[in-house]
């Protein structure tokens, strides 16, 4: 299978990094950019690379095509590539965050002459580098075999779910936004404990593990946060102290503020 990702930004760079990694399929990924330095870094990380600087001979041969490249210059890349498309063999995914299936099929001045594409959105996170992303998947005039093909790649990678397209926004804030607000809450953390006697470094080991345990009591138990809470929060304790007071000072509010601010 080849894949070609057009732009090799962070996100982009990070699919790159992810794919040849963790994906056990036989893959070819062929990258774009425009920075020599960018497409450089790439190839010193990934050998078996092929980096490109033009990306309708990316587009060449490819089963995939993935635009990873920022929101207003997505227009620019897909009038580059338009005319190089194969609409009955090649699918089309897009990574950039807001854009919608129509607003892509516009910019492709599609024509009832043309074959109505195969595409994807997906969203990931950074995470996916090393192989732990959750990406969301939508997709436009797919099989089920064709979104099969593509939540293989992603879960390769971490884990993907296949959501409705109206989702996309709402399940950007949770995930992709999402790992922001998480090292938020170790930074907070480990604040807060360098204020009470611990160095930094230590403490970021000491949340980052309490972080994984209660990742993993929820996901082996297939529990809700409630339940494990209830578990550690003895009447009079001082852990349902330390909740109240969070509470007292909009923690739970904030996060959701914060989700809801996040969505396009």
């Amino acid at each position: 299978m080849k894949i070609s990702i057009l732009g090799a930004g962070n996100m982009g760079g990070s699919i790159a990094r992810g794919l040849a990694k963790n994906s056990n399929k036989d893959i070819e990924i062929v990258v774009t950019a425009k920075s020599e330095e960018t497409l450089a870094n790439l190839k010193n990380d990934i050998p078996t690379l092929t980096i490109l600087r033009d990306n309708a001979e990316a587009c060449k041969g490819a089963d995939l095509i993935i635009l990873a490249v920022k929101p207003w210059i997505l227009p620019i890349v897909i009038d580059e590539i338009k005319e190089s498309i194969d609409f009955n063999n090649q699918m089309i995914a897009s990574v950039v965050a807001g854009i919608s299936f129509e607003e892509i099929k516009q910019m492709l001045t599609l024509t009832e002459s043309y074959v109505d594409p195969v595409m994807f959105r997906i969203i990931p996170n950074t995470a996916i580098s090393i192989g732990e992303s959750m990406t969301l998947i939508a997709s436009y005039n797919a099989d089920k075999n064709k979104e099969s093909l593509i939540s293989s790649l992603f879960d390769s990678m971490g884990k993907s779910v296949i959501i409705e397209e109206r989702l996309m926004g709402a399940g950007t804030a949770l995930c992709s936004c999402g790992i922001a607000y998480a090292f938020k809450y170790v930074k907070a953390s480990v604040d807060g404990a360098v204020e009470m006697g611990f160095y930094p470094q230590k403490a970021k080991e000491m949340v980052c593990q309490t972080l994984l345990g209660a990742v993993e009591l929820l996901m082996k138990n297939d529990s809700m946060p409630d339940e494990e809470i209830y578990k550690v929060t003895t009447p009079g304790g001082i852990t349902i102290k330390g909740l109240n007071e969070m509470e007292a000072n909009g923690f739970s509010t904030s996060v959701i503020k914060g989700l809801k601010a996040s969505v396009k």
